[in-house]
C-alpha cells in the first residue's frame, strides 16, 4: 500500500493525535469537485472511478471522534440501526446530510453526533478536515475530524443506532490492518480496490475505512 516505509518510519510509539493536530492545522473543507476522494482510494485513483458516481452528490458530514485516553486514544465508531435506509447495519461515524440550519460541515456533524449518541459538544474539539468523500448511496461526506475529552456517557438513538465501540486509533491507523477488498460498482462493469479494518469481530468497510485509510495517508503525509 502507498506510504507504508514512511508510516514504519514513525515508529510504533508515535503520537497520533498530536501527529493529526500537524497535519490537519489549518485545514478547511474541500468542496470542490476536483478533490473529490472515493474512500479508500488515492486521489488520482479517485479521479478515474468517480465517473460511477452522482454528478450532484447530497452534502453530508460526519465525525471522526478520537477520543483522547492518556497514553492509549481511540476512535469512536457506531454500528447502524438495521432498518435504515442507506448503509442499515454497517459500521459507520456519527453523522448525515447538511441541513439547512447548519452553519458548516462542522456544526452538522457535532449536531449528528449529539442526535445520534448523545456525545456532547462541550467535549468535542474540532481539529480539521479531510478532503470530501463522495458515496455511492448518492452523498458528499465532509470528514470533519475532532478530540474528544474522555469521560462522556452516551445515549444512543435506537432509530439510527445500534451499539458504539472504539477501536484504538493506533489499530485503525496501522497500514497493515488496511485491508484490500475488491468491490464491484453496482451501477457498471468495474471494479476497485477499496479497504476494510477488521477489529475483533467488528468488521469496518466501505467509507468508514476508506476515511480512516486517507486519516493515515494525511498523517504520514502521503495523500496521493
Amino acid at each position: 500500500m502507498a506510504g507504508t516505509p514512511a508510516a514504519a518510519a514513525l515508529g510504533a510509539d508515535v503520537d497520533w493525535p498530536a501527529r493529526i493536530r500537524e497535519r490537519l492545522a489549518g485545514s478547511q473543507p474541500r468542496h470542490d469537485a476536483a478533490d473529490w476522494l472515493v474512500p479508500g482510494l488515492t486521489a488520482a485513483e479517485s479521479r478515474a472511478y468517480r465517473r460511477f458516481f452522482p454528478l450532484e452528490p447530497v452534502p453530508a458530514a460526519v465525525l471522526i471522534p478520537i477520543v483522547e485516553h492518556p497514553g492509549a486514544p481511540t476512535v469512536l465508531l457506531t454500528q447502524r440501526a438495521t432498518q435504515l435506509r442507506n448503509h442499515a447495519g454497517q459500521v459507520s461515524f456519527p453523522g448525515g446530510r447538511i441541513e439547512p440550519q447548519d452553519d458548516s460541515p462542522a456544526a452538522a456533524a457535532l449536531r449528528e453526533a449529539r442526535e445520534e449518541i448523545g456525545l456532547e459538544e462541550s467535549r468535542v474539539s474540532v481539529v480539521g478536515f479531510l478532503p470530501d468523500h463522495v458515496v455511492i448511496s448518492g452523498f458528499r461526506v465532509t470528514p470533519v475530524v475532532a478530540m474528544v475529552r474522555p469521560g462522556f456517557k452516551l445515549l444512543l438513538d435506537a432509530q439510527e443506532v445500534e451499539d458504539t465501540f472504539e477501536v484504538p486509533l493506533a489499530f485503525a491507523l496501522d497500514a497493515r490492518n488496511h485491508q484490500p477488498r475488491v468491490h464491484r460498482f453496482r451501477t457498471a462493469d468495474a471494479e476497485a480496490r477499496l479497504f476494510e479494518i477488521s477489529y475483533g469481530n467488528r468488521n469496518i468497510w466501505g467509507a468508514t475505512a476508506g476515511m480512516l485509510v486517507t486519516l493515515y495517508r494525511v498523517c504520514i503525509g502521503d495523500e496521493q
